[in-house]
């Protein structure tokens, strides 16, 4: 086979990026016209990542399935529920406060939440458990600093939630099917309620999409 060509990237400086992020934001609420459809089609794909993960953790769940295989189904949606949030939510970056592309990440996720609907009422914004996810490491540190004393369960337990409630017992990771709740380190995770807020938001993003892929012009 032949050398394969390598691809020459050219990035623009920083001025020229906060010039374009100021105009974006200014003239066009933070998202051109025309780049609208990427932003659908990436809500698309993280919404529908999610609630495909969600389908199967639900055909699974009555069928005696492996502990940590459940798990890890619930931990992959809300993984990608993470991702969703982001768009209507951004974290941090590492561009200066105040500067144009801070201020454009702010101005196009307004955008989107008013398109959505979303307010800081949504499960979306609640980013409890998927912080439990991400700074997994570091919680963990804590739990096992903190807790020094009782039964320790390293393993997943499929079981009801009110166990969690024992001081002496110490569980890692539990799920409990029926309120569907996840138990992680002794704290209690509901995750029906982000299921539903991820299906009202691939139901507007369809339709969005289905109307040109234009935000603006879907009802």
């Amino acid at each position: 086979m032949g050398r394969q060509r390598e691809q020459k990237i050219t990035y623009i400086n920083h001025d020229e990026r906060e010039r374009r992020a100021a105009i974006v934001m200014d003239d066009f609420g933070g998202i051109l016209p025309q780049c609208e459809a990427f932003y659908l089609h990436s809500i698309l794909y993280s919404a529908g990542r999610c609630l495909e993960s969600f389908e199967e953790y639900e055909r699974l769940k009555d069928v005696s399935a492996e502990s940590d295989y459940l798990v890890s189904i619930v931990q992959e949606a809300v993984g990608h529920a993470a991702a969703l949030s982001r768009y209507f939510w951004p974290s941090r970056g590492r561009d200066k406060k105040g500067s144009s592309l801070e201020r454009l990440k702010a101005k196009r996720a307004e955008k989107l939440r008013d398109a959505f609907g979303l307010s800081e009422n949504s499960t979306l914004y609640n980013r409890e458990l998927r912080n439990a996810w991400e700074h997994f490491d570091e919680r963990l540190d804590l739990y096992l600093l903190e807790n020094d004393a009782g039964f320790f369960f390293p393993g997943t337990v499929i079981d009801d939630h009110s166990l969690a409630d024992d001081p002496t017992g110490h569980l890692f990771k539990l799920l409990d099917p029926g309120a569907e709740c996840l138990v992680l380190m002794g704290v209690k995770y509901f995750f029906s309620p982000i299921r539903d807020e991820v299906k009202g938001v691939l139901e507007r993003a369809t339709a969005f999409d289905r109307q040109g892929s234009r935000i603006s012009s879907a009802s």
